[in-house]
């Protein structure tokens, strides 16, 4: 699995969604799923997923899916 699928699958896995919803519109609370209890379960997934341990300013700033992307690879290596 390419870092790129790990990352939708841990979008989809924790808030519930398909994969026709990614994409850089997609923003903390842009769904219903995507709330304070789901923003968890998505750093959650996405720590399982890529080995890693995200600092906490970097999970409060983690508001949309471009950002994460952004962030993973900027901050813990990912390459996309």
């Amino acid at each position: 699995m390419t870092n790129a699928e790990k990352y939708d699958w841990a979008f989809m896995e924790a808030l519930e969604l398909t994969e026709d919803q990614l994409g850089p519109e997609l923003t903390f609370e842009s769904v219903e799923t995507w709330d304070s209890v789901g923003h968890m379960g998505l750093i959650a997934e996405l720590e399982d997923a890529f080995d890693i341990m995200m600092e906490t300013d970097d999970i409060i700033d983690f508001s949309s899916y471009s950002e994460g992307r952004r962030t993973l690879a900027a901050n813990y290596g990912v390459e996309f």
